[in-house]
């Protein structure tokens, strides 16, 4: 990936078919060795290619490969009021939040510096 990321950054700064040494350059600038084997079969594969169409070509693939899953199912919407004013009223009680408990080191039956 990190070949594939420095061949795009060469092509965007306007050189159309980076060689492998213009690649190791750009990875060597950030302190990445390139992996020649990897970078040689990104160059073989993408030699006399243009970049743009490879990637609109990418793009519509992508179009049609389903991403995400079912997911889970969204939330219950609220029921509507029968009577308006109880429902009503439910709604403007605030809820009581649980009291909050103090960690203490008595809770353990030790304490961290004992």
């Amino acid at each position: 990936m990190k070949h594939l990321a420095a061949y795009l950054l060469l092509g965007i700064g306007g050189n159309t078919s980076p060689s492998a040494d213009d690649i190791k350059g750009v990875l060597s600038s950030v302190g990445i060795d390139a992996d020649d084997d990897r970078l040689d079969k990104l160059i073989s594969e993408l030699k006399g290619k243009d970049i743009q169409e490879l990637i609109s070509e990418g793009s519509t693939k992508l179009a049609s490969v389903p991403s995400g899953g079912g997911g889970g199912g969204g939330a219950a919407a609220p029921a509507a009021a029968a009577g308006g004013g109880a429902a009503a009223e439910e709604e403007k009680k605030p809820e009581k939040e649980p009291e909050k408990e103090e960690d203490t080191d008595e809770d353990m039956g030790f304490g961290l510096f004992d």
